[in-house]
């Protein structure tokens, strides 16, 4: 006998805690293979493909696509077992019912379980196994066309008990209550509009709002009027995450920049002069990667974080190189481990791969994080100077306008050179201004005089 199992959003790592639902990959009545990616997800950090550890026959979907998912709320149920293969897709109310508990046909569900998971979904024993309380999806996608059941279970959350003079409040994502608690905001004051009654970012949201701009209240039909005057786009997914990360560098950083214009010129006629020797071709951003890990090794207090927990300077070993590009998607920080060790043909093949994986949208959530220290080339967008937002954690970043020809002084005569500006923003607590202009100079004078460190490439 078939016994119906239910799969729920994993734990993608790296602190993620929802998801949202950008294709579904199978279909109600489908057979899956243990470890077949069911649905494609899109994080705040990278679309993942997300693999279901049962093997049997789809019986109901929860979310349309679009829908946002916290970790945990259920993807879909799969009837595993001898005739899982057969069996037919049950009605809709399957996908709302509590899952079996231990039954004769352990042996059979351990056969359609897979021991390869994503971080976070643990493989001590078949689901049957575990005891929960299983959550009804808001939206339960079932598209057998002969359904004939009754109507779809009515919206439930296994919402956290928030308690209150009146009985406990909804509340089901720990983002909700982070949110409303690091805003000191009581959620006893919060009508939900979720089923019901249950309480949603967008609540906690309106509720700031209103709280932060009386004159909202004061005024609804002014305010509904100015509401419906302009497009509104939510901030979530990877621009959430964006906005969140540059708000948090910005109140938290004591940031600071300085600037120097550079003669690039022996630089560009030295990676012209390699490339042209045959082999692999060197990037321009490779060689700029070069001289940051020869300048982190020479200032190493810039490649660092600060852990205000314990008021502290961590100076890390390693530097990992992020580099900001931008994608259909918006802007990402793909991360190249262990720079400072690479080779400038390693680092050429690096950078491309993790471009081309921007590109695509499959980086990995490992492929955005742990970054030690940023560099920006924003001359390709034809700009020659930013200040830019420090990658929080980090310490520093060093960003690098376009490659022009400019008027020049070259040995004591005007001329005409590739002159590019460098621009720095440093953490003023992990450094003082004479460390960060020490750092500047370095690469400067590198990028002016690259022949010591070719000869290392």
């Amino acid at each position: 006998m078939a016994q119906v199992l239910e799969f729920k959003l994993p734990d993608l790592g790296e602190g993620l805690t929802e998801a949202e639902i950008v294709r579904w990959l199978v279909a109600v009545g489908d057979v899956v293979a243990i470890d077949q990616p069911v649905v494609e997800v899109e994080t705040a950090k990278a679309m993942v493909e997300v693999p279901c550890p049962y093997g049997g026959v789809v019986t109901a979907r929860f979310g349309e696509e679009g829908t946002e998912l916290p970790v945990g709320a259920p993807l879909l149920t799969v009837a595993v077992g001898a005739a899982a293969g057969t069996a037919a897709a049950p009605a809709p109310e399957t996908a709302g019912t509590t899952s079996g508990s231990a039954s004769s046909a352990d042996s059979a569900v351990s056969s359609e379980y897979s021991g390869n998971v994503l971080v976070g979904y643990g493989t001590a024993g078949p689901a049957a196994r575990r005891r929960r309380i299983r959550p009804q999806s808001p939206a339960v996608v079932n598209p057998t066309p002969n359904a004939t059941a009754g109507p779809t279970p009515t919206a439930r959350a296994t919402a956290v008990a928030v308690p209150g003079p009146e009985g406990p409040v909804p509340v089901i994502s720990p983002l909700v209550r982070k949110l409303a608690r690091d805003r000191g905001l009581d959620l006893r004051e919060v009508r939900g509009s979720g089923p019901e009654g249950l309480i949603l970012r967008a609540d906690v949201e309106r509720a700031l709002t209103a709280r932060e701009t009386p004159a909202a209240s004061a005024a609804p039909v002014a305010a509904a009027s100015v509401a419906a005057a302009g497009e509104r786009i939510p901030l979530r997914g990877l621009r959430g995450a964006v906005a969140d990360k540059l708000s948090r560098s910005r109140t938290e950083i004591p940031d600071a920049t300085c600037w120097v214009d550079a003669d690039a010129t022996e630089l560009m006629a030295a990676r012209a002069a390699m490339n042209a020797a045959g082999g692999p071709k060197i990037s321009l951003l490779a060689l700029l990667a070069r001289i940051c890990a020869h300048a982190l090794a020479r200032f190493p207090e810039l490649n660092a974080t600060v852990d205000t927990a314990t008021r502290e300077i961590v100076r890390l070993p390693s530097v990992h190189l992020g580099f900001a590009a931008q994608t259909p998607r918006g802007l990402v920080v793909p991360v190249v481990r262990d720079a400072g060790t690479r080779t400038a043909e390693s680092l050429t093949e690096e950078f491309a791969r993790l471009t081309e994986s921007a590109r695509q949208g499959t980086l990995t959530p490992a492929d955005l994080t742990g970054g030690t220290f940023t560099l920006n080339n924003y001359g390709v967008f034809g700009v020659d100077g930013s200040t830019p937002i420090i990658n929080h954690p980090e310490a520093a970043m060093l960003g690098v306008g376009r490659i022009i020809p400019k008027p020049w002084v070259h040995q004591g005569e005007l001329a005409v050179r590739q002159v590019v500006q460098l621009s720095f923003t440093f953490d003023h607590r992990v450094c003082d201004g004479g460390t960060a202009g020490g750092f500047l100079r370095y690469v400067a004078d590198c990028v002016e005089q690259p022949a010591v460190l070719l000869r290392t490439v």
